[in-house]
């Protein structure tokens, strides 16, 4: 009987070590339920396409190595077209032929699923009179409480501003667009000198590229380093990892001393 009973122990205490070995514990759990996994791309008349494949792109590639979940929102469930040659409101004395194309949303402001991650792509739609893009800025504003994190690319933080989500918060935006884009957000703190800038939960970059490198970034951040290097080296893509490293700044000669903007809040 107690040959049997000191085997009982034994193996009772073999199967808890093994458990110990192989259930995650409370961090780990925590940890992973922190981490984003809904990534969602906003569309809108008129957008960049680059801003939409780069950035997301990144994030469909981290899904090779951790759960993510990622589709496309839009006002209406019907195709967006990304050509301005579509928007009635756009004239100019010499139109720019835009190719033809347009993405189809998975879900519109009405069905979408629980968001964690919104990313708004800039383009020349972010510049339409404010009527037309009324419900985008008002559905921006209600959802971003809800997010874990806000990514935006070149003048789509011109929508975020118009939003009032970044009053008080450093951003950045493309250095071509600049004053067209910071006239959106007076209270946001614009930062010229910049590829990208992340401000607590708020991450915007500079121009088209700049929105893959700051997705890399988001993904060193949030992730780990060793997820961006595995998306970066299956692209084989060389990456710049520091964040103020913006030639086109001084192309357009913008600096942070005569451009970028620090108002005081009330």
């Amino acid at each position: 009987m107690k040959n049997v009973l000191i085997l009982f122990l034994v193996t009772l205490a073999a199967c808890n070590d093994g458990q110990s070995q192989n259930t995650p514990n409370l961090t780990q759990l925590s940890l992973a339920a922190a981490l984003p996994i809904n990534f969602a791309l906003l569309l809108f008349p008129g957008f960049q396409p680059v801003d939409v494949i780069g950035p997301m792109d990144v994030f469909n590639a981290l899904g090779n190595q951790t759960k993510i979940h990622s589709f496309f929102i839009a006002e209406a469930a019907e195709a967006v077209s990304f050509g301005a040659h579509h928007l009635k409101w756009f004239t100019r004395a010499n139109p720019v032929s835009f190719s033809e194309g347009a993405y189809v949303p998975t879900y519109n402001f009405r069905n979408a699923p629980p968001i964690d991650v919104l990313l708004i792509p800039g383009g020349i739609g972010t510049r339409a009179p404010a009527p037309l893009l009324n419900s985008t800025i008002d559905y921006m504003r209600e959802l971003y409480p809800s997010l874990k994190y806000l990514f935006t690319v070149r003048a789509g933080s011109g929508i975020a501003a118009r939003a009032g989500v970044l009053d008080g918060k450093h951003a950045t935006t493309n250095k071509l667009a600049w004053a067209q884009t910071i006239a959106h957000g007076p209270r946001v703190k614009w930062v010229a000198e910049a590829r990208w800038v992340q401000d607590g939960n708020v991450w915007t970059s500079s121009g088209v590229m700049a929105g893959i490198d700051a997705a890399l970034g988001f993904v060193t951040e949030v992730f780990s380093e060793a997820a961006a290097v595995k998306v970066a080296n299956g692209w084989e893509y060389i990456r710049h990892t520091n964040s103020t490293d913006d030639p086109f700044a001084a192309l357009y000669g913008l600096t942070n001393e005569k451009n970028s903007t620090h108002p005081v809040l009330e």
